[in-house]
């Protein structure tokens, strides 16, 4: 029996590995690929710990923590919205009356968590992101003007 406050706690917590996938029963392409661009999204960060932001691989890799993070978020709230009798059709077929698909506060706590960690997480990701990407323009710009300079001068 699949527990809906349960999928929503371990989507929020381990759900960037796939692990949430596993407990709900899909043994399948997302739950054992889940892990890849969250561990590359990690190394990311740790690079960026120890080389700084100007590394061009931080940046490149960081966004991709940011979005599997924002993306278990949303799928916290679809698990937690579900109503009861679809989350018991899908999750627990046959077993209509159990209360596994009942909203409980323990769900609407990792429903309000998952709303602002997602929020937070993608709205920061995309900031990241923007800003590394016109920083970078702007280095190629003035890299581009300093050397038309010196061939002016010459």
């Amino acid at each position: 029996m699949k527990n809906k406050t349960i999928a929503v706690w371990l989507t929020l917590t381990v759900g960037a590995l796939g692990l949430h996938r596993l407990y709900l029963g899909h043994y399948d392409w997302i739950a054992k690929l889940s892990p890849i661009p969250t561990l590359l999204g990690f190394c990311g960060v740790l690079r960026a710990r120890s080389m700084g932001v100007d590394d061009q691989w931080s940046w490149l890799l960081i966004p991709l923590l940011g979005f599997m993070l924002a993306a278990c978020a949303l799928n916290a709230l679809i698990y937690g919205l579900m109503s009861p009798e679809k989350w018991n059709a899908r999750y627990n077929p046959g077993r209509q009356d159990c209360n596994a698909g009942d909203t409980h506060w323990g769900t609407v706590v990792g429903l309000i968590l998952a709303l602002g960690l997602g929020t937070t997480v993608l709205m920061a990701t995309l900031a990241f992101s923007i800003q590394r990407t016109f920083e970078y323009q702007l280095e190629e710009t003035q890299k581009n003007k300093a050397s038309s300079l010196d061939s002016q001068r010459n």
